[in-house]
């Protein structure tokens, strides 16, 4: 257990309305960022979604996102998913509304969530598309250790976090065994930096071929972390190399990479730079609930 989990209780539901109305006015200034960057770049309003980067905050919390317009969530932690998951889903069904991964007999297990939350499948998709509308994806976007996987499976529906080739298998050999389908995204260290995980962009498109090719996994795109550094050229040119490196997976053809498409890059800091670069889902945190109380 991380430290921070000792001092604040994840699953508080209870928010007061000074907070709520700071969540709220934090998610409509990062969506009006999000317009402006998206109008900027010439791309078509609405193509970047917004992921509210959860981490550290409790369900209270989160829920006061979702009530502003949050309409996909993600957690760093694997221990946030599992204390913050029961209440989330709880509040979320008092609403109408679902989380993650909801049963085998929904429309939101693997692949199949992935093609309703985008409108897309079976012509006679109605009552899928109808209910994707009131349903909240939940991705892990941070490391995931093997003996975790099986706790995650039944709750998220997409990991962003995949960086190797053993990874990627042992997510494939639990969701065959279970039956599902997974949502993946490949992540990539375009900065090169030590501190940071994914793997080398030379890899990534055998990698992502390889993947795609597993049963048991979706390949979705690819995902970074931006440079560090106050150099714009080259913030810059770690997502548009990741966005020509997705083109070159989806130009290759290869088995199991035609879904290839989405391009998770930008937080807080650095989203006016993805999005014009091409960035289809930015992940924010400060931006929406502050900085954080604990590391």
């Amino acid at each position: 257990m991380t430290a921070y989990m000792d001092h604040k209780d994840l699953a508080n539901e209870v928010i007061d309305q000074s907070r709520a109305q700071e969540i709220t006015d934090g998610v409509h200034r990062v969506l009006d960022r999000i317009a402006a960057a998206e109008s900027m770049a010439g791309r078509e309003a609405g193509s970047v979604q917004l992921l509210a980067a959860t981490k550290t905050r409790d369900v209270g919390e989160i829920m006061a996102a979702i009530g502003a317009g949050i309409h996909l969530i993600g957690e760093n932690r694997p221990q946030e998913v599992t204390v913050k998951a029961p209440g989330l889903t709880r509040l979320l069904s008092e609403r109408g509304m679902s989380l993650g991964v909801i049963g085998e007999a929904g429309a939101f297990n693997g692949a199949a969530a992935s093609g309703a939350a985008n409108g897309v499948g079976d012509s006679d998709s109605t009552g899928a598309s109808a209910n994707a509308a009131n349903h909240i994806p939940f991705h892990l976007i941070g490391q995931l250790q093997a003996n975790k996987i099986g706790k995650m499976l039944p709750v998220v529906n997409t990991i962003e976090s995949v960086d190797s080739i053993e990874l990627a298998e042992k997510i494939a050999r639990r969701a065959t065994m279970r039956g599902i389908t997974v949502g993946v995204l490949l992540e990539v260290n375009e900065s090169g930096e030590e501190s940071k995980s994914g793997c080398a962009p030379s890899h990534a498109i055998d990698l992502a071929q390889r993947i795609g090719a597993m049963g048991g996994l979706e390949l979705q795109g690819l995902m970074t972390i931006g440079a560090h550094v106050d150099d714009e050229r080259a913030i810059r040119a770690g997502f548009a190399h990741l966005r020509r490196t997705r083109d070159q997976i989806l130009a290759s053809g290869a088995e199991g990479t035609a879904g290839c498409k989405e391009l998770s890059m930008g937080m807080t800091h650095d989203m006016a730079y993805a999005i014009e670069e091409g960035s289809t889902i930015v992940r924010v945190g400060t931006a929406i609930f502050g900085e954080r109380a604990f590391i």
